[in-house]
């Protein structure tokens, strides 16, 4: 049965379901979601966990037999089932349905899933997972940009902090829509704030305070076609001690998105269906600057700065000849369109 996001806490202080199932692709919200299971169930003695990623050439027995096996250390035991595709095939579709048929004793089995789409949702196995009598199925949904200031004033008030209207929305424009972001921010404003009130001043010094360049502006600095303004960016960061591997993973998760959604569209795919069926979707907030990005380079291209940013990573692990901070402002002036890129470290 579908229970609300909103009534889990409640619901966990009761008896514990044979069967959890979070289905989204909020990353902040479902890990909060498992946490909170975890915890419900440390707390009633689950003293055993099994993780099982449920990736391609995955063993589907491998379950069963968990379900099935009697535990030699603990009493009560956590099943924890991620299915990162959504889709687990006829085999897998068979053991679920099996396993929720007869769910074991004594155990928990916590199951991790995207956004399940409407075809997916009429399929057997799903329908056992979101209506059947001994799961509950929690679905999270994305937080809008029209929920995302009541969000962050929810969370503000949770680490019990109070802000003005200004502090929430310059909050809300600073994370763009990342929920990670948004917490981390409230995280550092918890240490940074003057008792509990917060105000747009406190904000912005916080801001300051986190560093003068920052990875996101970064980013969309260098997605933006903006190379002069990208490369003094990426010296700052250079020299406020960053480190190469974090802003290279920043730039190769943007350079493999946007590969993937040159393809796509390549293949006839609408732009905006394109955006919506990325893991997670894209942000709308952040469609036109991607758009633009996508219209410097062909779907080849993005491949090929793929391959530069693989290299780069070589050369941070020793395994590549070559300075990395080199690499990584010859990738930045290349991604920004710049037609003369500096040679390669």
């Amino acid at each position: 049965m579908k229970l609300s996001p909103a009534q889990l806490a409640k619901h966990l202080q009761g008896n514990l379901a044979p069967v959890y199932v979070i289905s989204g692709d909020e990353p902040l919200l479902c890990q909060e979601a498992c946490d909170a299971i975890r915890a419900a169930c440390r707390q009633r003695d689950f003293s055993e966990r099994q993780v099982f990623n449920a990736e391609a050439n995955f063993d589907w027995g491998l379950l069963l037999e968990a379900g099935a096996s009697l535990s030699l250390f603990a009493e009560k035991r956590l099943l924890e089932l991620r299915l990162p595709s959504g889709k687990p095939g006829d085999k897998g579709a068979a053991i679920l349905l099996e396993y929720l048929q007869r769910p074991p004793e004594d155990t928990v089995l916590l199951v991790s899933l995207p956004k399940l789409d409407g075809s997916t949702q009429k399929t057997k196995w799903a329908k056992a997972l979101i209506d059947g009598e001994g799961a509950q199925f929690i679905q999270i949904w994305p937080v809008d940009a029209q929920q995302l200031p009541q969000w962050i004033r929810q969370r503000l008030s949770q680490a019990g902090l109070a802000a003005s209207q200004d502090a929430v929305d310059l909050i809300a424009a600073r994370v763009e829509g990342n929920l990670l972001a948004a917490a981390q921010e409230i995280e550092k404003l918890k240490l940074l704030a003057e008792g509990n009130q917060l105000d747009a001043e406190t904000v912005q010094a916080a801001v300051a305070d986190s560093a003068r360049f920052d990875v996101f502006g970064l980013i969309d600095a260098t997605l933006g076609g903006e190379a002069a303004h990208s490369l003094r960016m990426l010296e700052g960061l250079r020299g406020e001690g960053v480190e190469p591997p974090v802003i290279l993973w920043a730039l190769a998760r943007e350079i493999r998105q946007l590969a993937t959604i040159a393809q796509q569209y390549g293949q006839g795919v609408p732009l905006d269906k394109a955006f919506a069926q990325c893991r997670p979707p894209v942000w709308d907030k952040r469609r036109p600057l991607l758009t633009r990005a996508l219209q410097r380079h062909s779907g080849s291209r993005w491949n090929q700065l793929l391959q530069d940013a693989q290299l780069i990573d070589a050369q941070i692990k020793g395994q590549a000849p070559g300075d990395a901070w080199n690499g990584l402002a010859r990738l930045v002036l290349l991604v920004a369109g710049q037609r003369l890129p500096l040679p390669p470290g």
